[in-house]
């Protein structure tokens, strides 16, 4: 079950935390089981579950619940190797910072300190911990936690904001799997801007299509209203010229896929294929034109 549960809900994301107990000694470990929950004020949660095996509580669980204080960090790309070894199993008092080779920066509000390394840190206070299951043997825990101070570096930025490809953060799958949130592996979708027509809206003849996917049919139904056929279109260039279809269409070139058909019949499959090329460039307009041309 630990290992279906944690292959089907992923990536998750990875706190890097950071405790002390009273006597000063601090620990260092990853938790996957992390996310946030509100913004004002700011909560997040890590669940430091009890071993299943033992029943022993974790470091961090134990020096949260007696000292109230913790800091939760990034982890990117470039520090994965050390953010596995600070995942072992160390005996109590053992500081993982050192065995990681990861650096101790000073916090100003609370007693553990950042690690130094990460690109986004956060000094929290203990808030409340609540207890999964324990009526029935549960293991969990569900700790909530207030930042009280973020550092972000300035590396981080672009134009103002935080931006993945400069966070280059990782991420938690099943088993041994782990994923990187940089590169083609990140993308933009903004949120709709209006409430959109809906897969009900949609003609039969676009909806039972064997070319569009899913995600084709959910641009053409995020629309704000049923387009009209607009009998301009396509419009064509005095100099566009296209010989192939096949070739206009691994270009990615809807215009020129339309101007190399226009001399043939209009067949329901070549115009999904040619609206297709106009989706996966999220030219929802042209898209609508060229199945409308049906």
């Amino acid at each position: 079950m630990h290992s279906i549960l944690l292959s089907g809900v992923a990536p998750r994301p990875i706190a890097l935390v950071s405790t002390m107990d009273s006597n000063g000694n601090v620990n260092l470990s990853p938790f996957s089981f992390f996310n946030a929950y509100a913004s004002k004020p700011p909560i997040v949660a890590i669940g430091p579950a009890f071993s299943a095996a033992t029943g022993k509580a974790k470091d961090t669980y134990l020096n949260i619940i007696e000292t109230g204080e913790c800091t939760i960090n990034s982890v990117q790309y470039s520090m994965v190797e050390q953010i596995n070894l600070a995942s072992c199993e160390y005996e109590r008092g053992t500081d993982e910072f050192v065995k990681s080779g990861l650096t101790k920066r000073p916090s100003q509000i609370v007693k553990p300190p950042m690690v130094a390394e990460s690109l986004f840190s956060m000094e929290c206070k203990y808030l409340e911990n609540i207890p999964l299951g324990r009526s029935i043997g549960g293991n969990g825990n569900l700790m909530l936690v207030e930042a009280v101070r973020f550092h972000i570096a300035e590396s981080a930025f672009v134009d103002g904001k935080l931006h993945p490809q400069r966070l280059d953060l990782v991420a938690r799958m099943g088993y041994n799997w782990y994923v990187r949130a940089h590169g083609e592996a990140v993308f933009e979708l903004a949120k709709p801007k209006w409430n959109g027509i809906g897969f009900d809206a949609l003609p039969e003849s676009i909806t039972s299509s064997d070319i569009l996917t899913g995600n084709d049919l959910a641009k053409l139904a995020g629309v704000k209203e049923l387009p009209m056929r607009d009998e301009n279109f396509p419009y064509f260039t005095e100099h566009l010229t296209a010989d192939s279809l096949e070739v206009e269409l691994q270009a990615g070139n809807g215009l020129g896929a339309l101007y190399a058909i226009k001399s043939i019949r209009k067949e329901r499959i070549i115009l999904h294929r040619i609206a297709k090329v106009f989706l996966e460039a999220d030219d929802i307009d042209k898209a609508w034109q060229t199945l409308l041309l049906e």
